[in-house]
């Protein structure tokens, strides 16, 4: 049997239509060469085997060709699967380099905020668009207003912001925790905006999807992912 004749075998069994043309129906092969798999190409040797005939069997050469093919073909899909499984651990990080955030500060959404060592407050808006008047509001832990920060007009993105620790009537604010919130608006209304804050991470664990999570005082604990900034 010829490599055709065996090509259309397999056709049969997929129910891969054949093209018409002079002197017959011949087998859509290029429909075959898109759909054909590992066991695909171990059945087409298999069925040439046991077809050929004995007294014009198939050639040794092709038959060595064919078996670099196979060996080949199922060299690439160990790889891949390789490739796809190194790719997900990459993905996912590990434990060992989530470690290296202790001690660290980042900055992450979050509402509540410790002051520096050195006295004040420090974060971020995310805006998500342009904004043509952004305000940050800190309040005490009772919910009493200390200070109101008027940003002005800001474009798309993280937009940094700097507190002395002092309320709007020159007082110390005091050693927190504050509670902070951001609005922002242009000329039609409201624009999405969120409150991001530094915080220590104190310590790190493993999440149920396999990712590390840094645990912040005040925020809980969060993915790596969300860190916009380590300081």
């Amino acid at each position: 049997m010829s490599i055709l004749d065996t090509i259309n075998t397999i056709n049969n069994s997929h129910n891969v239509p054949t093209t018409a043309g002079t002197g017959g129906s011949t087998p859509a092969t290029s429909n075959v060469a898109g759909t054909m798999n590992q066991n695909d190409f171990l059945k087409l040797m298999t069925t040439q085997l046991t077809t050929q005939d004995p007294f014009n069997p198939m050639d040794n050469t092709q038959m060595v060709a064919q078996m670099a093919q196979f060996s080949s073909l199922s060299g690439i899909t160990e790889m891949s699967s390789t490739l796809k499984t190194i790719a997900g651990q990459l993905g996912k990080g590990s434990l060992g380099d989530a470690i290296g955030y202790v001690g660290k500060n980042v900055l992450v959404e979050g509402s509540t905020a410790y002051p520096r060592t050195s006295g004040g407050l420090a974060g971020a808006v995310a805006l998500e668009d342009d904004a043509t008047n952004v305000t940050v509001t800190i309040k005490d832990k009772d919910g009493n207003t200390l200070k109101t920060i008027e940003m002005g007009k800001e474009t798309k993105g993280a937009v940094a912001w700097d507190w002395d620790g002092k309320t709007d009537n020159g007082e110390d604010a005091g050693e927190g925790p504050f509670n902070v919130s951001v609005t922002a608006t242009d000329g039609t209304g409201n624009v999405k905006a969120h409150p991001l804050v530094w915080a220590q991470v104190t310590a790190v664990s493993m999440g149920s999807d396999g990712k590390p999570l840094l645990t912040l005082p005040g925020i809980g604990n969060v993915s790596t992912d969300a860190v916009w900034q380590v300081g």
